[in-house]
C-alpha cells in the first residue's frame, strides 16, 4: 500500500473536514495505518509486547493532538496540541529505533524518515501558533529520500 492507495480508502467524512487539508495530519493519520502493520508484527515476539503497545499508541496520539489543536480557538491553544503531537511523534521514533530488531530495516528507516517530516512540520507550526520561537537548539530536518518516493515506496513488516 502507498500513500495514494491509502488515500482512496480514507472516508470522505474524513476528507470533507479542514482538518484534512494539514498535510501533516494526514502523514500522521497515514503513518498511523502503517504502524497497524508493524505492531502486529511485534506482537508475535514476547519480548516486545510491551513496546508495541507503547508504538502504537504513541502513533495513534500524534494525529489525534493534532486534531485537538486545530479545533481550538487560540494560537496558544494549539500550539499546545501541537507540542503534544511533537513530543508523540518523537516518543513514536524512539519506539521504532527500539524495534529495529524485528522490523525489517527498510520499514524502521522509512518510518524514522516520515516521523522526520511530521516533526519539521510541527516544529514549524508551533511557533507560528505561539507567535514565537520554540527554545531548542536548533536541528536540520531534511527528508532524504523525498516525500514522494517515501509515499510511493513504501516498505511493509
Amino acid at each position: 500500500m502507498n500513500y495514494q492507495e491509502w488515500e482512496q480508502e480514507v472516508p470522505e467524512t474524513l476528507k470533507a473536514d479542514s482538518l484534512w487539508k494539514m498535510s501533516v495530519y494526514r502523514y500522521a493519520l497515514f503513518l498511523n495505518d502503517l504502524g497497524w502493520f508493524d505492531v502486529t508484527k511485534l506482537m508475535q515476539d514476547r519480548r516486545t509486547i510491551g513496546l508495541s503497545e507503547q508504538l502504537y499508541e504513541a502513533l495513534g496520539s500524534i494525529s489525534a493532538n493534532i486534531a485537538e489543536g486545530y479545533s481550538r480557538g487560540t494560537g496558544k491553544d494549539r500550539a499546545h496540541f501541537y507540542e503534544y503531537a511533537l513530543g508523540s511523534a518523537r516518543e513514536s521514533r524512539d519506539w521504532y529505533f527500539k524495534s529495529r530488531h524485528i522490523l525489517a530495516e527498510t520499514v524502521v528507516i522509512h518510518r524514522l524518515k516520515l516521523l522526520e517530516e511530521i516533526i519539521r512540520l510541527l516544529l514549524t507550526m508551533i511557533p507560528q501558533q505561539r507567535g514565537r520561537t520554540i527554545h531548542e537548539e536548533k536541528a536540520t530536518y531534511h527528508v532524504e529520500p523525498s516525500l514522494d518516493e517515501l509515499f510511493e515506496n513504501v516498505p511493509m513488516s
